[in-house]
């Protein structure tokens, strides 16, 4: 998705995270490693957390926004939770770690409303198993 709408102004942003079941657990240069084998191409940021206390201010911040509030509870249940932000720095839409955006209405958002870029994305790129939570 990266590549199909950075011309547009899309700009993800990738925090690792170790707090889902440990699918993080390498350092900074071996997690940006990792994630040149799946031609990662957005920017990938240090490893933060996503949940709790110590919970990075950006997670805590999105999370707590109207439209940034999760189902069930606000914690992040899982690895690959996205936040779509506008150019304003409003949250429109969380969406879980199944969901797909590019398949979504986020298509037909950035072509046809290009104001808006996802600002995060929680990452769980197993070292392991080779594939992502």
């Amino acid at each position: 998705m990266h590549v199909s709408y950075a011309d547009k102004g899309l700009r993800i942003l990738g925090f690792p995270c170790n707090q889902f079941g440990g699918q993080e657990p390498g350092t900074e240069a071996e997690i940006k490693e990792f994630a040149k084998g799946f031609n990662a191409e957005f920017d990938l940021f240090s490893k933060i957390e996503v949940n709790g206390d110590n919970a990075h201010p950006l997670w805590k911040w999105m999370k707590a926004q109207p439209k940034g509030k999760g189902t069930l509870g606000n914690n992040i249940k899982w690895n690959f939770t996205k936040f779509l932000i506008n150019r304003e720095g409003q949250v429109v839409k969380r969406y879980g770690p199944t969901d797909d955006p590019s398949v979504s209405v986020l298509h037909c958002w950035f072509e046809y409303l290009p104001n808006y870029f996802i600002a995060a994305l929680s990452l769980g790129l197993s070292l392991c198993s080779g594939a992502g939570g």
